[in-house]
């Protein structure tokens, strides 16, 4: 740290007088340095390095760049111009308008930005053009570095059908399908039959979960082809799928590789990947609980003989499926920085990004596969502004009112590209931050992911935080029992919010009722006023009703000297804290525990919103002479849905099948919206006939908006 106060003493000297936005960006990069990597001043890469991203892989390359001495320049869309990553870099260029193929894919506006700062290299990020071929030849062309393999490699792995020739030739497992492109829905129908059901429908060149269906009959194929094609076209530009054999229950384990260009390749471990919704990670851990040194091996061992057989260079990942009994399959291979490359980072001591632009620069590669550690255990869980309570997770957007990541606890790192006031918006991935814990084994980062997901605080958009919750601490997970099917498996009703227990219920209901109380003094006492009081301030006792899910609980309260006793329904807990109402977190000891809540907001009318184990949880606290009035307060009518079809979540409509007068059954599509580059189908809740359309093609919708009614 006195070396770190010194270097940042010396930056401010250097800049005085220059823009005091730099100074800014200078400290916020200071103050979140993670990387444990050396850097060696002597051994010179780059001047200045282009990111060809945005959010929080942006601002993770950044500071790797700084580190090494390297300027480096954003670019972002119009809408993205007070983000994070813009705010970051020594250099900022507008690429275009919000949508991505107008911006963050426009390769002739980034090139041309290129141009414009002089940057020696580009870094793709993920995502994006981070595996388009047509971009690193591009740039090869302006005798521009990227960050990256070459187009060879990009051609032959970005590509599902050759890259699954590749590895058979290279003696790596793959899993039996058609090694073809399918042309139409018929012959998908044809392939599938041949293979066997149930199959996987996957875009050739697509990654992170787009573009992929499974299908189990031949309706569900015909339809999986229709929405992977218009996803694929949508997120890569190429709409060609391939089909091969689905594997039932199985674990999706990757091994990170790292190869220079003189012929050295690594294996970095593996991460286990199985927390997944709609074919996209959430929840990732570094080892595996279930792999042993011998398939560990085997599977680095096929990972590296991959790289080598495409004369790969970077940092890539192989994506292997792993069966119950071990057998692993190849799946694909990325070819590039991997979203949850800060796992490894964590147990092997290396700084991917860092290699990257040595390998990129042409150096050999400093370790060894003897040199690379298991050190300890990591977990990284994505943090999306998502509703959980909606598919495990559709789209929220809005402005982040109140933002406070938990870096003061130990072990704990938090990749992200956003800050308080940031928007989360319908264009762009809805991934808020990669929550990252470290521990010298599994139990004590498992712990320290709880700890760092109760001090987690996030407003102003709705957040899967209690899902995540729920996931690390549900039993099958801590003994590592887990596959692909967890979340289904789990939630087989869909997730629903921590479910409490009698214990758990008591405790909330107390901290609640502890706050009410709380409140009720603060109320009571006037700052720097000495005035005497018209009321009495002696009351030490409250008889209140507290209200949960319907439910009515007797309470009981007592102010005590070091404590507040609450007499929940007849049993008695004892609850302390500093009741510090304005503060974001709480944290309060019930009993012999302390947890670690958030009262998201509290009125007049007794109505209270508490974050508790990761679930927000509604209640309503009155006295019992205020319960007893409610009685006679008439109740609201709930809308009757069955008639109308609202939109989950924001997005675009993609497509309207239906029209005034047209008669329709339960199930059947009416239209489909695109949310976050995600195409999903919205069906009628029953048979009915359609008596208005209220949306049509091209359009944006928010959530709740209406689409349809029914007669």
């Amino acid at each position: 740290m006195a070396a770190l106060r010194v270097l940042i003493a010396a930056q401010r000297v250097h800049i005085t007088g220059q823009n005091s936005a730099h100074w800014t960006r200078w400290c916020y990069f200071a103050s979140h340095i993670q990387y444990s990597t050396s850097y060696n001043p002597e051994e010179k890469t780059f001047e200045k390095i282009l990111i060809a991203n945005r959010g929080e892989i942006a601002c993770r390359v950044i500071k790797t760049c700084r580190k090494m001495g390297i300027k480096t320049v954003a670019v972002h869309s119009d809408v993205d111009s007070a983000a994070v990553h813009v705010k970051m870099a020594d250099e900022a260029v507008c690429v275009g308008p919000a949508p991505t193929s107008k911006s963050y894919l426009n390769m002739d506006a980034i090139m041309e930005a290129i141009k414009k700062t002089g940057a020696q290299a580009v870094h793709p990020g993920y995502g994006f053009l981070s595996e388009n071929k047509e971009f690193a030849r591009r740039l090869a062309a302006e005798s521009v570095t990227f960050i990256g393999p070459d187009t060879h490699a990009i051609q032959a792995m970005g590509d599902k059908i050759e890259s699954k020739l590749l590895a058979k030739n290279a003696n790596v497992n793959t899993i039996p399908g058609f090694d073809g492109v399918v042309k139409d829905a018929d012959e998908a129908v044809r392939i599938a039959r041949e293979i066997g059901y149930p199959v996987m429908i996957k875009a050739s060149a697509g990654g992170g979960g787009k573009g992929m269906r499974i299908a189990w009959d031949d309706e569900e194929t015909r339809e999986g082809f229709r929405f992977s094609a218009q996803e694929a076209a949508s997120s890569f530009g190429d709409d060609r799928l391939l089909i091969e054999k689905f594997i039932d229950n199985p674990r999706h384990i990757e091994i990170q590789v790292l190869a220079d260009k003189h012929g050295n390749t690594l294996w970095l471990n593996e991460r286990e990947c199985s927390i997944q919704r709609r074919n996209q990670k959430v929840v990732e851990e570094a080892p595996s609980t279930f792999l042993d040194p011998e398939t560990r091996r085997a599977m680095g061992e096929q990972a590296v003989a991959l790289a080598k057989a495409v004369k790969y260079s970077s940092a890539g990942t192989v994506e292997f499926l792993v069966d119950s009994t071990k057998n692993f399959y190849f799946l694909e291979m990325n070819t590039r920085l991997q979203v949850e490359h800060p796992i490894t980072e964590c147990i092997t001591g290396l700084d991917l990004v860092q290699e990257m632009i040595r390998v990129a620069k042409g150096y050999p590669l400093k370790h060894k596969q003897a040199d690379i550690p298991i050190n300890g255990w990591a977990f990284e869980c994505r943090v999306y502004a998502e509703d959980p309570y909606k598919s495990f997770g559709l789209p929220s957007i809005g402005r982040l009112s109140q933002y406070q990541e938990p870096h003061q606890l130990p072990g704990v790192r938090v990749d992200s590209g956003i800050e308080e006031g940031s928007d989360i918006s319908i264009y762009y991935d809805p991934m808020i931050s990669k929550l990252v814990t470290h521990g010298k084994n599994r139990a004590e980062a498992l712990k320290r992911m709880e700890d760092a997901l109760d001090n987690y605080v996030i407003r102003g958009v709705t957040h899967n935080i209690p899902l995540l919750r729920e996931v690390i601490t549900h039993p099958r997970f801590i003994k590592g029992d887990i596959t692909t099917k967890f979340l289904p498996e789990v939630y087989p009703d869909g997730f629903k919010g921590h479910s409490l227990t009698s214990e758990e219920q008591n405790e909330l209901l107390a901290t609640t009722a502890s706050i009410y109380v709380a409140s009720q003094i603060r109320s009571r006492h006037f700052v720097n006023n000495p005035r005497v009081p018209v009321a009495k301030n002696d009351v030490t006792s409250w008889h209140l009703c507290v209200f949960l899910d319907g439910t009515t609980h007797s309470v009981t309260v007592e102010k005590q000297k070091d404590c507040i006793s609450v007499e929940v329904d007849g049993t008695k807990v004892d609850v302390s804290s500093e009741w510090n109402l304005s503060s974001s977190l709480l944290s309060v000891s019930i009993g012999d525990t302390q947890k670690t809540v958030q009262c998201l907001s509290r009125d007049a009318a007794g109505n209270i919103s508490i974050q508790f184990l990761g679930t927000v949880y509604k209640l309503q606290v009155l006295t019992r002479q205020a319960a007893e009035l409610s009685k006679y307060m008439p109740e609201k009518v709930e809308e009757d849905t069955s008639s109308i079809l609202r939109s989950p979540m924001p997005g675009t409509v993609v497509a309207v099948s239906v029209k005034p007068g047209d008669m329709v059954s339960e199930g059947q599509e009416i239209c489909v919206i695109e949310a976050m580059k995600m195409q999903n189908s919205m069906t009628a809740a029953k048979t009915g006939k359609v008596t208005s359309v209220h949306c049509k093609p091209g359009e944006t919708v928010g959530e709740g908006d209406l689409l349809v009614h029914l007669e």
